[in-house]
């Protein structure tokens, strides 16, 4: 059995070179793959089911449902917490009606829940290495159901609170316990290739998820919300208990308690590049915080766009970013090495943010919504090049510490994205200025990350072979 987070076997899973990992690297496991397609995600099976290689007709297309349903359910936990989110968002006035509280306590269990996933997410990584990735999952899935049914009979402010904590916390399981089975199935750019796909399911979420909640408060008061929530967790808590296996063998589990898990974090976070990764994936991601925090108000209140164009706005971002992921998976991972991926979507978010910033300060004139729009649409599909290959090329790197990476992948995006998005209303309400500095400083930091840290070009060579 390895050793635990310190041990020199587990650092020597934990490379501090400054090379990473080839990204011609083939699926790993021993078992084959769920689906033969070619041109589609290769994973390694779980134990249990049947080998497709040599495959055909009912066994081959059996293989291949098993696949598409192993991608739905992590697309469906990666979702989860989205959902939770901004399904309750259109809910707030009435919840504070209906409670007797103040607007300001009624936002913290927005507040509550977005710390949840943050925190939670470090404690559950780190059990999912040493307990396997299944059992914890049931767990958090479980009291995910528990939490969000005690919120919607929540008599209080205060009890609503703390329950949108314990949702947050639970749910976080299904982030970081997603990415972790995705690098104990697939390596390499097929495991780029994946985050792509899941990207394409998970960020649907953002976009339907206040609609959804709009029209359940048609028919019903904001607990209805939370019973929606209830019975989406619950349909999820058992599609994972009958169909998603366990994915990591008992052989690569860590057996150290605390100490042990804050000694691998460390460890991690002593490998330069993985480092690297993380940060500058952070820092992308708090691009697409500051957009999201600062956009209602930029594009209705500054360019009076009604909310109907808003969100048909809004609606075009979320499908140019799915979109450019997609051909990111598809097309251009296997073909290019991430690293190249990366840093042109780097690149594109930089110049979408400078071009932003010189349009909201003036330099052009005085510009109409047109403009604008433009450059967020450019800025939020680039995010596709983004944020699936930063995660890719972090886990390459951590085979033996899937979830303790993914928990500080996870935990550092959403600390980062909370720390940014605040300071999108800092000049006030009669400028995008503040939007637009925090996306070219986040930008800009990201790049530097990128090539400070990550320093692309030690791989290059190796990468010339056939990417």
């Amino acid at each position: 059995m390895p050793d635990s987070g310190g041990s020199g076997a587990q650092r020597a899973h934990i490379p501090t070179d400054g090379t990473g990992a080839d990204d011609r690297t083939v699926p790993h496991g021993d078992a084959g793959a769920l689906s033969v397609d070619p041109a589609a995600p290769q994973v390694t099976a779980p134990a249990g089911l049947p080998e497709t290689a040599g495959l055909s007709g009912p066994a081959a297309r059996t293989a291949r449902r098993t696949g598409l349903l192993v991608t739905l359910v992590l697309g469906g936990l990666t979702a989860l917490p989205p959902l939770s989110m901004d399904m309750y968002l259109p809910a707030l006035p009435a919840v504070t009606d209906s409670l007797s509280a103040p607007a300001a306590t009624v936002q913290l269990t927005l507040t509550a829940c977005l710390a949840g996933m943050a925190l939670g997410q470090l404690v559950v990584g780190p059990m999912s290495d040493r307990w396997g990735r299944r059992n914890p999952l049931l767990l958090g899935m479980v009291v995910y159901v528990l939490a969000t049914a005690i919120c919607a009979l929540a008599p209080t402010a205060e009890l609503l609170i703390g329950f949108r904590l314990l949702q947050g916390l639970a749910g976080a399981a299904g982030i970081v316990i997603a990415r972790a089975v995705v690098r104990d199935l697939y390596d390499g750019v097929e495991m780029a290739r994946f985050f792509s796909t899941l990207m394409l399911i998970s960020g649907v979420a953002p976009v339907i998820a206040p609609v959804i909640g709009g029209q359940v408060l048609r028919i019903t008061d904001w607990r209805g919300i939370f019973v929606v929530l209830t019975a989406v967790g619950l349909v999820l808590t058992l599609v994972v208990w009958k169909w998603l296996h366990e994915t990591l063998p008992p052989a690569d589990r860590h057996t150290g308690g605390v100490t042990d898990a804050l000694r691998t974090m460390r460890g991690l976070l002593a490998d330069r590049v993985f480092t690297g990764y993380m940060v500058a994936g952070g820092l992308a991601f708090a691009v697409l915080f500051a957009y999201i925090a600062a956009s209602p108000f930029v594009v209705q209140e500054i360019y009076g766009a009604s909310p109907q164009t808003f969100s048909l706005l809004f609606g075009l971002n979320s499908i140019g970013l799915i979109t450019v992921g997609q051909i990111n998976g598809k097309l251009l991972v296997g073909r290019i090495s991430l690293d190249k991926v990366l840093g042109f979507g780097l690149a594109v978010i930089v110049l979408a943010a400078v071009a932003l910033l010189l349009m909201t300060a003036g330099v052009f004139g005085e510009v109409g919504l047109v403009p604008v729009a433009a450059g967020l649409f450019v800025l939020m599909s680039a995010m596709g090049l983004a944020m699936p290959n930063t995660n890719a090329k972090a886990l390459m790197r951590t085979k033996h510490a899937a979830g303790s990476a993914s928990a500080l992948l996870g935990t550092s995006s959403f600390l980062i994205g909370a720390v940014a998005s605040p300071l999108v209303g800092i000049a006030g309400e009669d400028t995008a200025v503040p939007m637009a500095v925090v996306q070219v400083v986040c930008a800009v930091a990201a790049v530097g990350c990128f090539l400070l840290l990550c320093r692309p070009w030690q791989r290059a060579g190796r990468e010339a072979g056939g990417l």
